[in-house]
């Protein structure tokens, strides 16, 4: 598959995994070896990665000169939880910069608040930090993150943890031709074939957590999903043919015909 770069780093796995809802460390692993994935998210305020000497550390499970941590804000509900919640995840990670924001609105929905998540990423960008940034699927938000120096707009396909998958395709194109930082869908998909439209659409990425992790077998929908993320960009590069209403289109040839 082609490269992703994100901020200028180069990746070859266009498939972001969560490490939340796991039965254990053990399993958070398999699962993401099986994915392919080399970014994984970390929810600070859930995960052990230090804070906590005596417990099980997710960084022995994922090593990080194995993988890229993309430290996030999930829980914040505001902006000052947000940026506070970063700045802790660079000590630990002993300066690390590349993190997801996301500031959340309410915790039924988990639907982003973007009146935060705007006033928090203009802190943290001048702070230096690389941000990727969770929002909803409306195409001027998703402007003015990029303008404001985000390195990654990450829309919503449907709520977090839902599995409904992309409800609004048509917001998402709008996304995907006006910015010019990767577009990474981001929350709701709940299977295969939702992460190849999100590819097909031409989205740069997908992310997830709880399509693989609550699966009945999360390996085996880890192996999965990095088979239809590969697949749907490979279709978005080929170009798929347009859809034409009420006219067919013989599959062979109609010129030369034998016995004509």
């Amino acid at each position: 598959m082609d490269t992703l770069f994100i901020a200028g780093q180069p990746f070859n796995s266009r498939l972001l995994v969560g490490t939340g809802k796991y039965k254990d460390f053990q399993e958070t692993r398999a699962a993401i070896d099986a994915s392919g994935a080399q970014i994984v998210t970390v929810a600070i305020r859930r995960t052990n990665i230090g804070q906590d000497p005596n417990q099980p550390s997710l960084l022995d499970a994922l090593p990080p000169k194995q993988f890229t941590y993309l430290p996030n804000t999930a829980g914040c509900y505001t902006a000052e939880d947000a940026i506070r919640t970063l700045r802790l995840a660079r000590e630990l990670l002993d300066g690390h910069d590349l993190v997801k924001l996301e500031v959340l609105g309410d915790p039924q929905s988990l639907y982003p608040n973007v009146v935060e998540t705007l006033r928090a990423a203009e802190v943290l960008v001048k702070d230096g930090f690389k941000i990727m940034v969770y929002t909803s699927d409306d195409p001027i938000i998703a402007k003015q993150l990029q303008d404001i120096g985000c390195v990654a707009v990450m829309p919503l396909a449907s709520l977090i943890g839902s599995g409904m998958g992309i409800l609004n395709p048509w917001n998402l194109q709008i996304i995907i031709d006006r910015l010019s930082v990767p577009v990474i869908v981001d929350a709701g998909v709940g299977t295969a074939s939702d992460a190849a439209i999100a590819m097909e659409l031409g989205c740069d990425a997908v992310l997830m957590n709880t399509a693989i992790a609550q699966a009945r077998n999360p390996v085996l929908m880890a192996s999965a999903m990095q088979k239809a993320v590969q697949a749907g960009r490979e279709a978005y590069l080929a170009g798929r043919v347009p859809r034409k209403i009420y006219q067919a289109s013989p599959s062979s040839p109609t010129a030369g015909l034998i016995g004509s």
